[in-house]
C-alpha cells in the first residue's frame, strides 16, 4: 500500500480477540481514525468499572476512541462515525450491529472478520460449534458487511485444521490472528476493486445460538467422544458439568477413551489410563476437574482427598 495514501480506517471491536486486526491495520500503515468499542462493564469482586481490551490497545496507541452503548439508537454517533470520512470500516467481534447508513459511510465499505468458513456457523458461538459438531476443519473468513447477522458477500476465506486438543478459546485467538493477516493481505487488492466478493450460499448456512448455562450440562448417556467435545467447546463458558455428592462438578479437561467399562453411564470408574467416567460408548477419562466452592485441581490431587469418588455414580447437573 506504499503507492497510496494511507487509508483511513475507522475500527470496531472489543474483545482480546479483536486486537490482532488492529495491530495488523497499524502495521500495514493504515490510518486508524476511531476505534470503535462497547462501553466499560464492571468487572471482579469490585465491581470497579473495566476498559474492553480493544480500548486498552487503543489507548497504548493514543487512538481516539469511541464507545456508544448503541448505533442503531444513536442517531450522534451515526453522524459521528460520518464525520470521520473513513475510506473503510473494520469491524472483528464488536457486538454492536451497524445500520445502513453507517454501512453504507465509507466508499470501501464495512468488512468483518467471522471465525468460520462462512456460510458456516453464523451467529455468536461459531468456534464453540465447530468444536462440538466435530468439525475436522474451520477457518477465517472476511467478509462485505450487509445489516444480516453474517451473511454479506465473502470477500477472503482461510481454512485450518482444528486440533485434536483445542479448546474454544485457543481455537478462537487461532482464527482471529489468522483472520488478521487474512484481512492485510487482501487490503491492497480490495481498495483497488481487485476483488469481486461472493454471495454467500444460503442453502449452506447454519446458525450458531448465544450460550448458555444449561448448555453445559453432561448427558453421560452419550457417547464419550462427543463429551470430550463438549468440554473443549464449552471452556470456559459455560463449562460442563455434572454433580456429585449434590454439589456441582465441573469438567475441565478430559478425553475420550473406545472401551467399555461394563458400568452405567456416569458411573465413576478405576482405569489402566486413570479415573474414567463411563458414558453411552466408552469412557472420559478425567484430566482436570473443579468441585463446587473448591479450586481447580488435577484428577490425581482430587483424588487424594475423596477417595470415595471411584464407585460413585454422577448426575445430570
Amino acid at each position: 500500500m506504499s503507492n497510496h495514501a494511507p487509508l483511513k480506517v475507522v475500527f470496531m471491536g472489543t474483545p482480546v480477540f479483536a486486537v490482532p486486526a488492529l495491530t495488523a491495520l497499524i502495521d500495514a500503515n493504515c490510518d486508524i481514525v476511531g476505534v470503535y468499542t462497547r462501553p466499560d462493564r464492571q468487572a471482579g469482586r469490585g465491581r470497579r468499572l473495566a476498559a474492553p481490551p480493544v480500548k486498552q490497545a487503543a489507548i497504548e496507541r493514543g487512538l481516539p476512541i469511541f464507545q456508544p452503548a448503541s448505533l442503531r439508537r444513536d442517531a450522534k454517533a451515526r453522524r459521528r462515525i460520518a464525520s470521520l470520512r473513513p475510506d473503510l470500516i473494520i469491524v472483528v467481534a464488536y457486538g454492536l450491529f451497524l445500520p445502513a447508513d453507517t454501512l453504507a459511510v465509507p466508499p470501501l465499505g464495512a468488512l468483518n472478520i467471522h471465525p468460520s468458513l462462512l456460510p458456516r456457523h453464523r451467529g455468536p458461538s461459531p468456534v464453540a460449534t465447530a468444536i462440538l459438531q466435530g468439525d475436522a476443519t474451520t477457518g477465517a473468513t472476511v467478509i462485505l458487511l450487509d445489516e444480516g447477522m453474517d451473511s454479506g458477500p465473502i470477500v477472503a476465506q482461510r481454512q485450518t485444521a482444528i486440533r485434536a486438543e483445542e479448546t474454544t478459546p485457543e481455537l478462537t485467538a487461532r482464527l482471529f490472528e489468522m483472520g488478521a493477516r487474512l484481512l492485510t493481505d487482501i487490503l491492497p487488492r480490495w481498495r483497488v476493486n481487485d476483488i469481486a466478493p461472493t454471495p454467500q450460499n444460503e442453502a449452506h448456512a447454519t446458525i450458531t445460538s448465544l450460550l448458555t448455562r444449561e448448555d453445559g450440562a453432561i448427558d453421560w448417556n452419550r457417547p464419550a467422544a462427543s463429551i470430550a467435545r463438549q468440554v473443549r467447546a464449552y471452556h470456559p463458558w459455560p463449562g460442563s458439568s455434572t454433580r456429585w455428592n449434590d454439589k456441582r462438578l465441573k469438567i475441565i479437561q478430559a478425553s475420550a477413551l473406545e472401551l467399555d467399562t461394563g458400568s452405567p453411564p456416569g458411573a465413576v470408574v478405576a482405569l489402566p489410563q486413570g479415573i474414567g467416567v463411563a458414558t453411552g460408548n466408552g469412557a472420559l477419562l478425567l484430566r482436570r476437574i473443579q468441585l463446587e466452592g473448591r479450586q481447580a485441581t488435577d484428577i490425581s490431587d482430587f483424588m487424594r482427598g475423596y477417595s470415595d469418588f471411584t464407585g460413585s455414580q454422577l448426575a445430570a447437573s
